[in-house]
């Protein structure tokens, strides 16, 4: 049987922004995609050249305005869009497309919990219903069914990937676990703001949506459901003075009877064979200048000092495997793809 090389003809809405350059960097050497639409509401009318000057030698479509899309000639959308946005952008879409989100809109499954914590009520309720979490290596038969995939946030991602396989295991307990997060700038996107100025973040460190951040309860929906209870925890994102990455810690304390060196087998169960999520060698420390630029995450597990209690570690590119390289694994399997299609990136060092 010859194979199918039919290219998916593909639209980038909110081209402009951070995770929108990265899908262009990762699709134009995708062999089976063709980049049909860009658009970006500010930049309506300009070649991406000029908007991204790294991109000046691909063959890309000039930006235009969502309003002046053609959907007849697209077969996938990836939404780059900001939230509360996309729900209502996505349902004027055809039924006929297949949409990978990258934005918060459809991560959370309960509308009233959406309504609670982005102040206002979901405007597509119908089309929450039928999205699909695309969390690719715990979720990917349901992906490969779906028509509406909701791209998981970077912190959700690095700190669910390496707490997920413990709680399906019984292995930490549930009222316990810490998570502090360190990101780097682009995860506040490409907008003008005083708070992300070089003289505002070099040099210095700091917390923020201290008790409040907005991926708290997409993260306890996924460890919830793994655990088959409610999960809360402890989450704290840090704004770090660089450009890319996540690093996770994770503090937990574990089961009577369990150590570290389990936690750390059953990571290496769960991902054995996966391509993106790695276990690092016993004692080695993720970090994040080992996955800049790929669709990596790395994790490891550490016995505390303190009796009972473990540091699991996970490192993430937040704009590659926290955004658009996790979206293109998402459309890798919605399609049949190989899952690393387009996404075999080495990182870049240093």
């Amino acid at each position: 049987m010859t194979p199918d090389i039919t290219p998916i003809r593909v639209a980038v809405l909110g081209a402009s922004g951070y995770t929108g350059a990265e899908l262009m960097r990762l699709l134009v050497r995708h062999p089976r995609t063709s980049i049909r639409v860009l658009t970006g509401e500010r930049q309506a009318g300009k070649p991406v050249a000029e908007v991204f000057p790294h991109l000046m030698h691909e063959d890309l479509p000039r930006l235009c305005r969502i309003d002046e899309v053609d959907w007849s000639g697209i077969d996938l959308v990836f939404c780059a869009l900001p939230h509360g946005t996309t729900q209502e952008v996505i349902a004027g879409l055809p039924a006929t497309l297949k949409v990978v989100d990258l934005s918060a809109d459809f991560r959370l499954a309960d509308v009233e919990t959406y309504a609670q914590w982005y102040g206002h009520a979901h405007r597509a309720p119908e089309l929450q219903r039928e999205a699909v979490y695309g969390l690719c290596e715990i979720n990917r038969q349901g992906v490969r069914g779906a028509r509406l995939v909701a791209n998981p946030g970077c912190y959700p991602t690095a700190a669910q990937l390496p707490l997920i396989p413990l709680l399906l295991r019984d292995l930490v307990e549930t009222d316990d676990i810490i998570i502090d997060a360190k990101s780097g700038v682009s995860g506040a996107g490409r907008d003008a703001k005083q708070a992300n100025l070089f003289g505002e973040v070099a040099e210095g460190i700091h917390a923020y949506g201290i008790a409040s951040h907005r991926h708290a309860p997409e993260i306890e929906q996924g460890l919830s459901l793994a655990a088959g209870r409610t999960v809360m925890v402890n989450f704290t994102p840090h704004l770090m003075p660089m450009t890319r990455g996540i690093l996770t810690s994770i503090y937990v304390r574990m089961k009577p009877g369990v150590t570290a060196a389990d936690l750390r087998a059953a990571l290496a169960e769960q991902y054995a064979g996966e391509p993106f999520a790695k276990v690092l060698p016993e004692g080695v420390a993720p970090q994040t200048r080992h996955v800049r630029g790929s669709n990596l995450c790395l994790m490891n597990a550490f016995a505390d000092r303190l009796p009972g209690r473990a540091i699991v570690l996970s490192a993430i590119d937040n704009l590659v495997k926290g955004a658009s390289g996790q979206a293109i694994q998402n459309m890798n399997l919605l399609y049949g793809l190989d899952e690393r299609t387009g996404l075999e990136v080495v990182p870049l060092f240093p």
